[in-house]
């Protein structure tokens, strides 16, 4: 039971150390896509996180068996990098991580087998739509980024599910390392052909790598050690800190002002984080 325990508070510590580094990266990302475009960000981020967990966790040396979960779990990864990027051009940070948020939610009310599970997820629903402006500015909010923000939180979905069933068949590194090469074989091409030799500015290849380090190599390989150390349900409502973490790092790094009502959401979504940790934890 002490063992459980101790595993239980190393997934956590894994998940927030996660959050804050991929909130951080995405911030200096939305900084480059005036020189290569979201999609030519994508490419920079996926395609040296690939080389960098490839070289670190050496995949090859034990492949694993069912290679279904692995691509879906590499197409997921893909699709919502791209798509959230595409999002967080035409949508502010906060929003576009709130409304991609909307996937993590959907896996914990599916799992849900307790009654008091759903306080927590309801906690967390009310904190993101307090991070959202109010109706004013909701009213101008580009459609076209809300969708892709969307379609990024269903990608996110299947990130978890699929990335919970890769994880289980090996180390959570050479997991990891194996769903980046196959997100990175899918989308950076398309990054390439679309951006070309704008990627070979010796200028922005460093910022690249970092953003590369902070937002995928990093955080998805803490966030693999987190799926294998606690239950699908309970990585899934702890990520409610995410929108929270990306106000502060737009507070921090990109001078976004947080309201009365953004602090509030801060506060319930911490309770429903607490909440969900208390509960997984007895199960």
């Amino acid at each position: 039971m002490q063992l459980l325990g101790k595993r239980f508070l190393y997934a956590i510590a894994c998940l927030l150390l996660a959050m804050v580094t991929i909130q951080s990266g995405a911030s200096i990302a939305k900084q480059l896509f005036p020189h290569v475009g979201p999609e030519g960000t994508t490419a920079y981020r996926l395609g040296f996180s690939a080389l960098i967990l490839c070289l670190i966790f050496k995949p090859w040396r034990k492949l694993p068996t069912n290679w279904r979960p692995v691509i879906l779990y590499g197409l997921s990864l893909g699709v919502m990098n791209l798509t959230f990027y595409f999002a967080i051009a035409r949508i502010p940070l906060g929003i576009g991580v709130a409304l991609e948020f909307t996937g993590p939610l959907a896996v914990a009310l599916f799992a849900s087998k307790r009654k008091r599970d759903y306080l927590w997820v309801l906690l967390a629903i009310v904190g993101i739509f307090l991070l959202l402006p109010d109706m004013n500015e909701v009213d101008g909010l580009d459609p076209v980024g809300v969708i892709l923000a969307l379609t990024a939180g269903a990608c996110w979905a299947g990130y978890i599910v699929f990335g919970k069933k890769t994880g289980s068949q090996g180390s959570g590194g050479m997991a990891v390392a194996l769903g980046m090469s196959v997100a990175a074989i899918t989308i950076v091409p398309y990054g390439v052909i679309s951006q070309g030799s704008a990627l070979l500015d010796w200028s922005l290849i460093p910022l690249g790598i970092a953003i590369a380090l902070l937002s995928s190599a990093l955080p998805y390989t803490l966030e693999m050690i987190a799926l294998k150390n606690m239950p699908a349900q309970g990585f899934s409502i702890m990520m409610s800190l995410e929108p929270a973490i990306a106000a502060l790092a737009g507070l921090l790094i990109l001078g976004e002002l947080l309201t009365f009502w953004q602090w509030a959401a801060i506060l319930l979504v911490i309770t429903a984080s607490v909440g969900s940790s208390i509960t997984t934890k007895e199960a």
